[in-house]
């Protein structure tokens, strides 16, 4: 018996998130692990503009995160994999971890996005903070390398950001 069988897939439509959610899939067909995914609206950009938030209807957000979960699961179904989905809105900080207890989960897969030095120290990123804040094992996963902004030279000349291109379809 495999010392992960219960794996908890964090998935929210990104290119990062399709790479966590391949990687995660192949690694519980491997190990014949029970899986969940989870999707997860991050709210903190509403508290900051509240006025937004009002004109937001709760209906529309969820039938977005739901719809990004479906995405997930349907792609994990044709690669044969059976998982359970839930969505939440919030901070995936505070969800994740929440998730992960609930769930009784062995291991939590999540994407990462690659960010320069300089980018990572002036967003406050704390990326960091999920491990102290869950008591399973978390894989990370590295989708392919782009070179950022920051470290390119390229300023904000209207060059599109790395981060925002479309998912690769190549890789589901």
């Amino acid at each position: 018996m495999s010392a992960f069988n219960r794996i908890l897939l964090c998935y929210d439509g990104t290119r990062e998130g399709q790479h966590a959610l391949a990687d995660g899939a192949r690694l519980a067909q491997q190990l014949a692990a029970q899986v969940h995914v989870l999707s997860v609206v991050n709210n903190s950009a509403w508290v900051q503009g509240a006025d937004i938030t009002s004109a937001i209807p709760v209906d529309m957000i969820s039938d977005s995160v739901k719809s990004v979960l479906d995405e997930g699961l349907r792609k994990l179904a044709a690669k044969g994999v059976h998982a359970t989905g839930h969505f939440a809105i919030g901070d995936p900080l505070d969800q994740i971890p929440h998730f992960a207890r609930e769930l009784n989960v062995d291991l939590i897969v999540v994407g990462h996005h690659r960010a320069g030095r300089l980018a990572r120290w002036w967003g406050g990123r704390t990326d960091g903070l999920l491990l102290d804040r869950v008591s399973c094992s978390v894989l990370v996963t590295m989708g392919p390398e782009i070179e950022s902004q920051a470290e390119s030279g390229i300023g904000a000349s209207g060059a599109a950001d790395p981060g925002k291109t479309a998912p690769q379809t190549g890789h589901s």
